[in-house]
């Protein structure tokens, strides 16, 4: 054997284990950077999207436990407020309070109540509801809740709705104050189903006139509506009022059957059209039973959605006037889509369409934040005041009959009536801040409850409530609480100041049957309404043409 073999012979294990650790290192190596490839091919190929692959990759790789339900919780806000300020995620715990808002009933015991001095006070009590039933009065406060005290400055209007309210045929008890009786007394309350109204009061406001004030358009409101309607004709009203101020909306096809009780057969109320949904008429259908009374539509700033396609549908037809501010300018149209889990979205699918073509959705653009302080910078650029500071965005249509209405931000009225501002003084200003009109209302009612409960009518209980100098006294209230009015703050709050305290305490004892009424005295968009449809039509219709 040679020198050379004898040299291969003994370096021989040496290159071998060489090798052996060169592919160890090579195979680990290889391994991990396939690992990355694959990891990458794993981000770019998952079938539910990237935003799932990422959290896929963070719960699997992040140095830490995540809880993902919460990030998701999180992520889902964000990522609808990218579309439009309408689209919203609903969670699970918040899904119900939400459908109550616009559902005909909810499980409860059937009271309304105010917080007043750190304790729940008794409004009223529905009648024929749970609470009545065991004897639960108008003026009780509740102090306690399954036998816990309920009372004090942590209280809410949140919690107390969560403490009464529950599912139809659960029980709750109740320990309560009443004036005149000495000691508590305890009440086991079973709730049950409680009515929820969207038409606030129906009532002939003069001779052959018929007011209607809808908050917003529930699940029954139609039912409700058409109630109202037939009562008013029942006493001769030939011209009715709806009042929509304040009402942002609600279900669209309450909307739609409403409008149809004003309009002829074959008369498009409202369209709507969106990508991935087809354009879609609704039209009436000839069997309305308000064909030929005169009407007027009021709105203001807070009227949105339902709310205008009622009064676009309303005014592009000629078929009414509409009184009041410019509305809100909702032209977005949401489904409710259920998760498994609970929660909801509700999506913008399309938008919606007067007759005449108009989309009144104001823009939303890039800045979502000048969209939700829209209504305060009408206040700023005087819109509120002058007819002639209203922004449009220059969209013109055409009524049938050949007027001229704009698209693009709201509805704007046929009659414009600027905000009231007479009354708000200083002094008028801090007793709101202070909450003392309410407060010295349920006060006074408090005191005087039986003899109020004798008027029956807001006529009568109005008459009384003229004897009693309830200005003066409640002036007097003021000082007490440390606000001190000069004469002339007095003077001009007085009608202002005055019309409320009646209404909050007719509201006491009729409810909504004296509250709207004791407020017109300073409804100058409903004066208005009332001026045109007592001057004949001739008047009334000067203003269609």
């Amino acid at each position: 054997m040679n020198s050379s073999e004898n040299l291969l012979k003994r370096l021989l294990p040496v290159l071998i284990a060489v090798a052996i650790v060169v592919g160890i290192i090579a195979g680990n190596l290889m391994s991990r950077y396939s690992g990355r490839q694959q990891a990458n091919v794993s981000l770019s190929q998952q079938g539910s999207g990237k935003i799932d692959a990422i959290l896929d990759l963070v719960e699997r790789q992040y140095v830490d436990k995540i809880k993902r339900d919460s990030m998701e919780e999180s992520l889902i806000p964000k990522l609808l407020e990218e579309l439009d300020p309408h689209s919203v995620y609903i969670p699970a715990s918040d899904l119900q309070a939400v459908n109550e808002e616009l559902d005909s009933s909810f499980g409860g015991i059937g009271v309304q109540f105010n917080i007043q001095d750190d304790t729940v006070m008794v409004m009223d009590v529905i009648s024929g509801g749970p609470s009545e039933r065991v004897g639960i009065h108008a003026g009780d406060r509740i102090v306690s809740v399954n036998d816990t005290v309920f009372v004090g400055k942590k209280i809410s209007n949140d919690k107390v709705m969560k403490k009464l309210r529950g599912p139809k045929g659960t029980k709750v008890k109740v320990g309560v104050v009443r004036n005149g009786i000495k000691g508590g007394m305890n009440f086991e309350i079973t709730r049950g189903d409680i009515p929820v109204y969207s038409v606030d009061v129906s009532y002939i406001i003069k001779p052959g006139i018929g007011y209607i004030k809808v908050s917003k358009f529930s699940r029954n409101t139609y039912s409700e509506f058409l109630n109202a309607l037939c009562e008013l004709k029942a006493l001769e009203a030939k011209s009715v009022i709806v009042d929509l101020r304040g009402n942002q909306g609600g279900f669209l096809d309450q909307a739609v059957q409403m409008i149809n009780e004003f309009m002829n057969r074959g008369d498009l109320i409202v369209y709507t059209q969106g990508k991935s949904s087809a354009r879609q008429e609704f039209r009436a259908d000839g069997s309305g039973t308000c064909k030929d009374e005169k009407l007027i539509i009021l709105i203001d700033e807070w009227s949105a959605s339902a709310s205008e396609i009622f009064s676009g549908a309303i005014q592009d037809n000629d078929r009414g006037l509409i009184i009041g501010r410019r509305s809100f300018g909702k032209g977005l149209v949401q489904n409710q889509f259920p998760i498994s889990d609970g929660s909801a979205v509700r999506l913008t699918i399309a938008r919606y369409y007067t007759p005449s073509g108009r989309c009144i959705q104001k823009s939303y653009g890039d800045d979502k934040e000048d969209y939700y302080k829209d209504i305060f910078n009408r206040y700023m650029h005087g819109e509120m005041d002058k007819k002639d500071s209203i922004k449009l965005n220059g969209e013109k249509f055409k009524t049938k009959s050949g007027r001229l209405v704009y698209g693009g931000g709201g509805i704007m009225p046929d009659i414009f009536v600027p905000i009231d501002t007479t009354g708000m003084t200083p002094f008028f200003n801090k007793v709101v801040q202070k909450g003392l009109i309410y407060s010295y209302a349920f006060k006074y009612t408090d005191r005087n409850r039986e003899i109020l409960k004798s008027y029956q009518t807001f006529g009568a209980l109005n008459g009384y409530l003229n004897g009693e100098n309830l200005y003066a006294k409640f002036v007097d209230f003021c000082f007490e609480n440390g606000v001190n009015p000069s004469d002339k703050e007095r003077a001009t709050s007085k009608m202002l100041i005055e019309s409320q305290l009646k209404a909050y305490i007719s509201r006491n004892i009729l409810d909504n049957k004296g509250f709207y009424p004791a407020l017109l005295p300073i409804d100058e968009t409903l004066q208005k309404a009332l001026e045109i449809l007592s001057g004949g039509s001739a008047k009334f219709e000067s203003y269609l043409r």
